[in-house]
């Protein structure tokens, strides 16, 4: 590579961000991001942290200008804005995250410390403290974290143990090794690493932290409702008419799960159709979970709810304030709050979509009860918040659920990506999760994170699996990320104390 050259330098760093997506779903490429970031980190190797930072802006502008796309499906097909604007919104926003790739290179380059100190201590403590932040600073956004790419390689089996990022912590520390190994030519101890990760994640992923449960009979149901209808308020009766009909299963079931807002209407609007479904469902010794939208009188607040009806541990009579509901906690930034709504709402339709001023419901709720199991829920984009999700199972929390309507990302790589998180959080916790969608991808995902049953996407459908609740918890149930913070904040201490060691010597 000619160091010379500046932009050649950087149009390789954001061509190897761009092969980075091929890793994650649907292509699920896992080797590649192997190649991407071991390319990355020899890019910057010896570079100023200024010119790194640079390097880590452009590897990240590749990777997310090519892994996120799916987002301007939604500005596009019902953003009502130019496509010059709905790409330009695009760019800034890729732009916003590869702020913290511009940060991780900065950082790691700034501060002098032995070769294998850089790549097996310090870039990776360094890479995953930005990655944390990306995850939650103004919400966050933690989509493309590295370890959902491994769902399908042996490094999986470090889910239940670290979580998602005890994964990408491996594939920073194999990808570094690569570095050690060619830039010293002494391959034993960076192969010997390699191999020990690899065959250390191949044996654990074989190993079951959870204990299974009396198998329940699950139907998961999706409407495939057309998005630019489902709001029109002459769709309502007759989308309820369809999800009710396909709910008329002549087998016996435990639980049948319509998607997020499967109801796109008030629930206080709707109580007489309500009150059929729940004496329907009882008559017939079924739990039934739906999506729908509570308007709370006392607070004059909009939820998006799940709610159970039917046989449940509860009321058998349905009652508009029922427990038995969640509120959705982690709200979508302009799909469900606006932030500075009075400046943004005017400028475009995209920024007053329907249904986009709901407030929150508490971190911590109670677990929704059915006929035979307690379910830890996450309306859509919670899913991809492992911690919020850890605080809400309990030890007898039998499955988790996850409902959503990708409608908005058509035919993207986003609900692909969307389901990849889903089973990352299954192996995460020992928990079959339950996947249920308006158009795709609706699935089964047993506690080992693996697909058992889909539906096909744009295709109105039902899906019947027989499922193996699990009960207990996993080392990372248990203490979620905190062995893990605590290592990166003890090892990123020490490399301070490394770096100024150094300086005090050559300054000496």
């Amino acid at each position: 590579m000619n160091k010379s050259n500046p932009w050649l330098q950087y149009l390789c760093a954001f061509l190897l961000g761009s092969i980075a997506p091929l890793a994650f779903a649907p292509y699920s490429l896992w080797p590649v991001v192997f190649v991407s970031l071991t390319g990355f980190l020899f890019l910057i190797d010896g570079r100023s942290a200024k010119m790194a930072a640079k390097l880590g802006f452009s590897y990240a502008m590749g990777m997310y200008a090519f892994g996120i796309t799916w987002i301007h499906v939604s500005m596009d097909l019902f953003g009502g804005m130019p496509a010059v604007a709905t790409w330009a919104l695009m760019a800034l926003l890729c732009a916003y995250l590869a702020i913290f790739t511009l940060l991780t290179g900065y950082v790691a380059q700034r501060f002098k410390v032995s070769l294998k100190w850089q790549y097996w201590l310090l870039m990776p403590v360094t890479w995953l403290i930005f990655d944390w932040l990306r995850g939650h600073f103004m919400t966050g956004f933690p989509w493309l974290w590295l370890g959902y790419s491994q769902i399908d390689s042996p490094l999986a089996g470090f889910a239940p143990i670290f979580g998602v990022q005890g994964i990408t912590l491996a594939i920073l520390l194999i990808c570094g090794s690569l570095v050690i190994a060619i830039k010293s030519k002494t391959w034993l101890w960076p192969a010997s690493l390699i191999v020990a990760l690899f065959t250390a994640g191949g044996y654990l992923n074989n190993q079951t932290f959870t204990q299974p449960l009396p198998v329940a009979k699950v139907a998961l149901v999706q409407g495939n409702i057309d998005q630019n209808l489902k709001w029109q308020d002459e769709q309502l009766w007759p989308s309820l008419k369809l999800y009710y009909e396909l709910s008329q299963i002549q087998e016996e079931l435990d639980l049948i799960i319509w998607p997020e807002s499967a109801i796109a209407a008030l629930e206080l609007n709707v109580e007489p159709f309500l009150v059929r479904l729940n004496q329907d469902m009882n008559d017939r010794g079924t739990s039934l979970i739906t999506g729908i939208i509570e308007y709370r009188k006392t607070e004059k607040t909009y939820y998006n709810t799940l709610i159970a009806l039917g046989d449940t541990p509860l009321e058998h009579d349905y009652e508009p304030d029922h427990a038995n509901r969640y509120a959705k906690h982690h709200l979508l930034p302009i799909g469900e709050f606006v932030p500075f709504e009075d400046w943004l709402r005017p400028l475009a339709p995209y920024f007053d979509l329907p249904m986009s001023s709901f407030n929150r419901g508490d971190y911590v709720q109670s677990n929704l009860l059915t006929k035979k199991n307690k379910i830890a829920p996450a309306i859509c984009y919670e899913i991809a918040y492992s911690e919020q999700l850890r605080q809400n199972i309990l030890d007898d929390t039998s499955m988790i659920l996850t409902v959503s309507n990708d409608a908005w990302f058509g035919d993207s790589n986003g609900p692909h990506q969307h389901l990849e998180i889903a089973q990352m959080r299954a192996l995460e916790f020992g928990r079959p999760v339950l996947r249920a969608t308006n158009t795709g991808i609706t699935a089964f995902i047993d506690h080992h994170g693996n697909i058992t049953s889909r539906a096909e996407q744009f295709k109105t459908q039902v899906i019947t699996q027989d499922v193996v609740p699990m009960t207990g918890q996993t080392p990372y149930g248990r203490f979620g990320s905190w062995p893990l913070i605590v290592w990166v904040c003890s090892i990123f201490s020490l490399c301070i104390w490394r770096h100024f060691r150094i300086e005090r010597k050559i300054s000496g």
